[in-house]
């Protein structure tokens, strides 16, 4: 019987359900991590109010958290190596739980700076081993849906907190309400550690121990053919340095790749060129991420809106709600445009739009900050500006930071690389978020994001010059992507759908 071409490119590049399934799991930890985000925004109006803190123990409180996540993401590449990706996942589930609950007994700051530290922990492994997880149990074909979920859970949680914030304050009392929007986390975290028992480990973790039979076992489940997944088994191998056609259930691997010490060297003491580009870029766009501002618009946004002119404070917390909708709502487009716009484009489009929401909402924000009286088109104009800076981020810059940083690396480099990733997006994230305040009353608001889009423009011609384009290839091209220089225009290499896996 004849196989039409164009049924077997259709089977192969279908999303997997099984796939998709073990990716949801392992994303939903993601939302435990939004959900400390956003609540906190609305959560510290309550805390301060209550327990009569300073601004900048407002400011330590918000940032303590990405610190903590710097701790949490680089101890997290070299623990997902010696325990696996799902016991990773489970960690960083039961890091949550003790968080939530220490932070929702909260009878004084050091006790809430205790739970925040370890919620921070675990947010530091969640975002570095989520994204890895969904990558390496993906096809290239759906690779860029799969492992933008985590971020997508990541608004789930902001906009859930956001609503915790608004119902929460609204109907219970002072000291109860923050406590409890702060310690209802401790829930879904409990729930999510019994379910990640139930994931698959990564085939290529397990490929990585000499696992090969239980590698196989798991490529079948999340490959749509058995010579999709012979293919994907094939490669794997290969990036492995273990011979192709080798078929023992349990091997060992050669010396030069044993996880270790050389991990680090290879990264950072003697890279070749091609690790030293992949580096840069993964480095490169955790950092513009946080740079240009996003921390500042989410954790601070009732700050923001009461800038502008928003003098109701449930006022301010219902626009706040408008911003995680936004988020969840683009973050949802992006989701089925990564595989089929591609990364480069996306990124492109998104931080041009971001480069103009925030120089308007830095407009509109300084015509209120001279005006004595209210102004307004000014207030609209900002909370118009804040949308669609925060609809920008999630429409590229967001998603594609986490899906591109968690596929470039070379397996043996993959964890402890993309840890290193994260490590830069908690610093700036902590650096921002404990800074906004103490900059905004230095150089204005207004100037603040006048600040933030001239980040963005030295973010756009970095991406650009340094970020080829990786939509459609499998995890082991990498390499190849970056080391030609010419890969770096908007150019795709047309490869044959049964080996583009």
């Amino acid at each position: 019987m004849k196989i039409d071409q164009g049924d077997k490119e259709n089977e192969t590049t279908k999303l997997n359900k099984y796939a998709f399934a073990c990716a949801i799991v392992a994303s939903m930890v993601s939302i435990v991590s939004g959900y400390d985000t956003g609540v906190m925004s609305g959560a510290m109006e309550f805390i301060k109010e209550d327990m009569g803190i300073s601004d900048t123990q407002q400011e330590v409180l918000a940032g303590i958290l990405n610190i903590c996540a710097l701790v949490g993401s680089l101890t997290a590449g070299r623990t997902s190596d010696y325990i696996g990706r799902r016991y990773t996942i489970l960690l960083s589930a039961l890091l949550f739980i003790l968080g939530a609950v220490l932070m929702g007994y909260g009878p004084n700051y050091a006790i809430l700076m205790v739970g925040r530290c370890v919620c921070g922990v675990g947010v530091g492994f969640a975002l570095m081993i989520a994204p890895v997880y969904s990558a390496e149990i993906s096809s290239a074909s759906s690779r860029g849906f799969l492992t933008s979920l985590p971020e997508v859970c990541i608004g789930i949680g902001i906009f859930l907190g956001y609503i915790s914030n608004y119902f929460l304050g609204k109907y219970l009392s002072l000291k109860l309400g923050w406590r409890l929007m702060l310690g209802i986390a401790a829930f879904p975290s409990l729930v999510l550690a019994f379910g990640i028992l139930m994931m698959p480990e990564s085939p290529r973790w397990l490929v990585m121990q000499g696992q090969l039979g239980k590698a196989k076992k798991v490529l079948l489940q999340v490959s749509n053919t058995t010579q999709e997944a012979e293919l994907r088994f094939k490669d794997i191998k290969l990036a492995a340095g273990l011979d192709e056609n080798c078929n023992d259930d349990i091997v060992k691997l050669p010396e030069k790749f044993h996880q270790g010490e050389d991990v680090w060297k290879e990264l950072i003491l003697r890279p070749t060129p091609t690790v030293r580009w992949i580096l840069f870029a993964a480095i490169g766009i955790h950092f513009f991420e946080h740079a240009t501002g996003i921390e500042a618009v989410m954790l601070y946004s009732p700050k923001i809106f009461k800038k502008a002119g928003v003098t109701n404070k449930e006022k301010r917390l219902l626009a706040t709600i408008g911003v995680g909708l936004t988020k969840i709502f683009f973050l949802l487009i992006a989701l089925f445009l990564l595989d089929k716009v591609g990364r480069r484009r996306l990124l492109q489009i998104s931080v041009g739009g971001m480069i103009i929401g925030l120089t308007i909402l830095g407009f509109s924000l300084t015509m209120v900050d001279q005006s004595n009286e209210k102004v307004p088109w000014a207030l609209t104009l900002s909370i118009v500006a804040t949308y669609a800076y925060v609809a920008f981020f999630n429409l590229g810059l967001g998603p594609v930071t986490w899906v591109y940083s968690s596929e470039i690396f070379p397996l043996k480099l993959r964890a402890q690389g993309a840890s290193m990733g994260v490590a830069v997006n908690r610093t700036m994230n902590g650096i921002v978020s404990m800074t906004f305040i103490s900059i905004y009353k230095a150089i204005t608001i207004g100037g603040t994001f006048f600040m933030f889009a001239s980040i963005s423009v030295i973010g756009w011609i970095f991406f650009y010059f340094f970020l080829p384009e990786t939509k459609g290839k499998a995890l082991e091209e990498m390499e190849m992507l970056f080391t030609k220089k010419s890969s770096g225009k908007n150019v795709e290499m047309k490869t044959d759908p049964i080996h583009n896996v």
